[in-house]
């Protein structure tokens, strides 16, 4: 279900392209290799946490930190590097959100390339 919504939000986010789904730390992982775009978004479960997995960022980048101050939405998060979830509850819709700043985060780097696009009535 998650990496479907990946997908999603990447075919309906300008500029992305195509994503390649590719291994990284033996966990799915998805970049924007053809246009740069964004940072890597690995799919992982969490330790020896039954059940819980999480969706993760580069911790150097400032993902984690930028959906923290747009959105108030209690979730649990693993420091700068992505948020918690537990496999038996379903996605929450900010989820596509951190999706679509993690595709985008080397577009918005570059002043005024990309728009602020996402609304909470936006759901892939």
């Amino acid at each position: 279900m998650l990496r479907k919504l990946i997908f999603d939000v990447a075919s309906k986010t300008s500029g992305v392209g195509p994503l390649e789904e590719t291994l990284k730390w033996d966990s799915p992982s998805y970049l924007t290799s053809e246009t740069q775009s964004g940072t890597t978004i690995r799919i992982d479960r969490v330790g020896s946490q039954e059940g819980m997995y999480g969706i993760f960022v580069h911790c150097q980048s400032n993902v984690v930190k930028e959906f923290k101050q747009k959105v108030s939405t209690p979730l649990t998060f693993d420091s700068t590097r992505g948020i918690l979830l537990d496999a038996k509850d379903d996605i929450p819709e900010e989820v596509s959100y951190f999706i679509y700043l993690a595709l985008t985060y080397h577009l918005r780097k570059k002043k005024g390339s990309v728009k602020e696009i996402w609304d909470r009535g936006w759901v892939c």
